[in-house]
């Protein structure tokens, strides 16, 4: 193996690459998006269809019925479940983490358009749409007033506020809970109507033809171009009541003659009360790969630039922020992951008694976590509370690699070599040992990598972030945990403390123990294998 040759003898090359692992693990941390657990959402596809006008049961026997009796012969599906309810059909299909969420939704198109035929013309077009977790907003702003109406909150967070909101990186779309929009509410007299003969188609056949605007072709002659257009809108309620619905013989008949208009909700059925109070929520959507955190605070930071250009009277309020949860589990993970490598580090050095070789797995446990980070950006994975607890577990794994060498290395010195043939003589002993560790390691988590089911997927970003930092361990152990070792270990020259001596008397009692122990069951081998089989049994039973 010609890696650690190299590396001890060309020391700066050994240091860059280690480096350049460092650089782009930390680069890749910053790239990360963060998130609870890793993404693992099941291939889901709605159909949503919309009959204005007809109450559950109707709904159910002309549509749901009908498109899950279409769509019910699709592959792949795991469950299908609908609910009928007034005006709106909704059927969920979950599909089997191994089919395609795009093909699905396509075969489930496809099926839906065949049926459209036999589905009431009246229904608005069924909407298939694929289901996202991160499609829904992970901050909830409440937006509220004694002054102001939900009209006019709506109002002013459409013109003004959403905008801004849109302008912080990571942020996909706004959407508003509860909203309440502006718009003309027209009401018909029964008697009225029947006096002057008028039907309700009536009125709405003239809505369509007289509230419209339309393009007119265009203006052109030697030097300039102008576009016309007819502007048959109607933008006020008087408009409205001056709307002809009819006309009788010379007269005609408007719609102030049957009814009036008037300015009023669009949708009265909706809204949204904040600790009582009337209000609207904006809720932030981020993009599918942004950090929660990062989006979050600076949502809170635009927040703060906005407050002074609304009016006064309005209180704005982040009453959800799901970053929150999430950076506080990362950070408690992140403090685990510090106090894991002190421990282990305090423990090298208490076996060693040495600061220099304490020195070297110090520095190879940092290099192997963070490059690990390169590998799980490679593979799209996120920065989660399984993939830090992962890393906390690899710390004392892949420390094993570095103090196996370093331990190798260190016996040869205190025989009396010299650091530099002490690292040859070290790594030719056990290079392979180390690569054999390392694959039994791999073989060990790689199956966890394999797995197909909702809990296997769970832990597909723990197994490899584990085998990332496990095999980048390997690379360090076998090139800049050499060459550390031999410029930095020393023969020890200096006597030993009395705290230091009663540990090794210690330890050099439990390994005769242990030689002790070992022996006996040498020497009744019949006896051992029988107990060794003993416990297999047990354990297998």
């Amino acid at each position: 193996m010609k890696l650690p040759e190299i590396s001890i003898q060309r020391p700066v090359l050994a240091t860059m690459m280690s480096l350049a692992l460092v650089l782009f693990g930390a680069i890749s941390l910053s790239r990360l998006p963060v998130r609870e657990l890793p993404d693992i959402d099941p291939p889901i596809v709605n159909v949503t269809t919309v009959y204005p006008g007809a109450n559950a049961s109707v709904v159910e026997t002309e549509i749901t019925e009908r498109l899950e009796e279409a769509v019910n012969n699709v592959p792949g599906i795991k469950t299908l479940r609908s609910e009928s309810r007034e005006q709106v059909s909704n059927i969920t299909i979950e599909f089997n983490l191994s089919r395609d969420i795009n093909i699905a939704a396509q075969d489930v198109r496809d099926r839906v358009s065949r049926v459209r035929g036999r589905l009431p013309e009246t229904i608005d077009e069924p909407v298939i749409s694929k289901q996202d977790s991160d499609a829904r907003p992970i901050i909830w702003i409440g937006m509220s007033s004694d002054r102001f109406t939900p009209l006019e909150l709506t109002d002013l967070a459409e013109k003004q506020i959403k905008n801004r909101l849109q302008t912080v990186e990571g942020v996909s779309s706004i959407t508003i809970g509860g909203e309440q929009r502006f718009a003309i509410r027209l009401w018909l007299d029964s008697e009225k109507m029947a006096a002057h003969q008028v039907t309700v188609l009536d009125v709405q056949q003239a809505l369509l033809e007289q509230n419209v605007e339309l393009p007119s072709g265009r203006v052109e002659n030697w030097d300039r171009e102008m576009t016309i257009q007819t502007r048959g809108e109607m933008k006020s309620v008087e408009a409205f009541n001056q709307l002809v619905v009819r006309q009788n013989k010379d007269r005609f008949v408007r719609l102030r003659d049957i009814g009036h208009a008037e300015q009023g909700v669009e949708n009265e059925r909706t809204g949204a009360r904040n600790n009582g109070r009337p209000c609207i929520f904006l809720g932030i959507v981020k993009q599918s790969k942004a950090n929660s955190v990062a989006v979050s605070h600076g949502i809170r930071d635009q927040l703060e630039l906005v407050r002074p250009t609304i009016p006064d009277g309005i209180e704005m309020v982040v009453n959800y922020d799901e970053s929150t949860f999430v950076e506080e589990s990362i950070s408690e993970v992140w403090l685990t992951l510090g106090f894991a490598f002190f421990l282990v580090v305090t423990v090298i050095f208490l076996f060693l008694h040495n600061f220099r070789a304490t020195l070297i797995p110090a520095v190879a446990i940092p290099v192997s976590i963070i490059a690990s980070f390169a590998v799980m950006n490679l593979l799209g994975f996120s920065i989660n509370i399984l993939t830090m607890l992962a890393l906390v577990l690899a710390i004392g794994i892949v420390v094993d690699d570095a103090i196996v060498v370093l331990e190798n290395i260190h016996r040869h010195i205190e025989k009396g070599m010299e650091p530099m043939d002490a690292a040859f003589k070290g790594m030719k002993e056990i290079t392979f040992a180390v690569i054999a560790t390392t694959v039994a390691l791999v073989a060990v988590f790689a199956p966890l990598a394999l797995q197909s089911s909702t809990t296997g997927r769970l832990f597909v970003e723990f197994a490899v972030a584990i085998v990332g930092a496990v095999i980048v361990s390997t690379f360090v152990a076998l090139s800049l945990t050499p060459m550390m070792a031999a410029r930095i270990l020393k023969p020890s020259s200096k006597k030993q403390g009395f705290l230091v001596r009663r540990f090794e008397a210690t330890l050099h009692f439990i390994t005769r123990l242990y030689q002790s122990i070992l022996q006996g069951l040498l020497d009744l081998s019949v006896i051992a294998r029988l107990g060794i089989l003993g416990m297999l049994a047990v354990f297998l039973l």
